[in-house]
């Protein structure tokens, strides 16, 4: 241990010399979170809309200041005719058009149901789903607020949706990027750090040493372990702070599948700095490795149940993956350890794995 601590004391002095490394770990995170917190973003606001108004009656109208007034739609125009929502739609003047029928209002006076079309451009598929879901939204309030039902429908739904009420795409996305950037602060920050040592000259003045592998990697990998944890919470903090992320779960099980998933990470660091000879190369390699797992096989964006087969195997030595299913159970759920504790151990096994790949390789000849 004094030999750990002696490296450990030795990497910090280092670190507080080295402007860019502490750039990269305590200020670099809270960049990313604010672009990609503020550009990824799935709701979609101000959807155009245009409305046919063939009854003209003050039912028809409270319908149409339904939809205004939801903030999803905003209204653009209106047609007189069908060539006019033809032009809107093939245009791209319109994304949503809604058709009111004569005899609405009277159908809605009378307490029976009325039918009404909504005519969606779809283009783009999940934007139209995403429409298509606002639509039925506001149509099932305004059923509720006439009394009747405003679509023919064979059964009423009321659905209840846990965890995520509103449907934020933001309470989904935001925990994706606290894996992302966590993963890709701690590779690089430690790849560069051993590198470092080879580019200096002092890496075999380090193996002539009598420190022990696991001491050394011990003793390198403790500091950055540490700034890893302190600007991973200061992520989650911000993301409380500016996205409204919720902390339904307990802060020490949330610290402790963090600590697990960073020592997975720093020692992918490790792992890439002994392929890597200049600080170049292993900023390519430790941000490629960190990038493209995390973001494409991990479930942050794309589901891996609809994945290839060959892309879900793949996905399972992916450890974002399984820190994002922690993760979003602690914040959203209010799960506790025991709830997550497959995902915990898939993070320790591949954090037992990468340090020992990484000792192997850096085991004195």
């Amino acid at each position: 241990m004094n030999h750990v601590w002696a490296v450990a004391i030795k990497e910090l002095r280092q670190m507080g010399r080295d402007r860019r490394t502490l750039m990269v770990m305590l200020f670099l995170p809270a960049f990313f979170l604010l672009l990609y917190g503020y550009a990824l973003n799935f709701d979609i606001r101000h959807v155009s809309l245009v409305v046919q108004d063939r009854d003209a009656s003050a039912e028809s109208r409270k319908l149409v200041a339904r939809f205004v007034e939801s903030t999803y739609f905003e209204l653009v125009g209106t047609a007189s005719s069908d060539a006019e929502i033809e032009r809107a739609l093939d245009g791209g003047t319109a994304r949503a058009v809604l058709v009111i029928p004569e005899g609405f209002g009277r159908d809605v006076a009378r307490r029976i149901p009325a039918n009404v079309q909504v005519l969606l451009d779809g283009d783009n598929a999940n934007t139209a789903t995403t429409v298509l879901g606002y639509t039925t939204a506001v149509l099932r309030e305004a059923s509720v607020g006439t009394g009747t039902t405003v679509t023919t429908r064979l059964a009423t739904v009321e659905p209840r949706i846990w965890y995520n009420p509103e449907l934020r795409s933001t309470l989904f996305l935001v925990p994706g990027l606290i894996a992302y950037i966590s993963m890709i602060t701690a590779v690089v920050a430690t790849a560069l750090s051993i590198v470092r040592e080879k580019e200096n000259g002092t890496m075999e003045q380090i193996r002539m040493s009598p420190i022990s592998t696991p001491a050394f990697i011990m003793g390198k990998a403790a500091p950055y372990l540490v700034m890893s944890q302190i600007s991973g919470l200061l992520v989650i903090l911000a993301a409380m702070a500016l996205f409204g992320m919720p902390m339904r779960g307990d802060w020490i099980a949330l610290s402790f599948v963090l600590a697990v998933f960073l020592i997975g990470a720093v020692g992918t660091g490790l792992l890439v700095s002994t392929i890597a000879e200049t600080q170049q190369v292993a900023f390519q390699v430790g941000s490629l490795v960190a990038f493209l797992p995390t973001f494409i096989l991990s479930g942050f964006i794309f589901p891996i149940a609809s994945m290839p087969i060959v892309l879900r195997y793949a996905s399972t030595v992916v450890p974002a993956r399984y820190f994002l299913i922690a993760l979003r159970g602690i914040v959203l759920k209010g799960s506790d350890l025991q709830a997550v504790w497959p995902s915990v151990a898939a993070l320790g096994a591949y954090a037992f794995l990468v340090l020992g790949l990484a000792s192997l390789r850096l085991a004195k000849r």
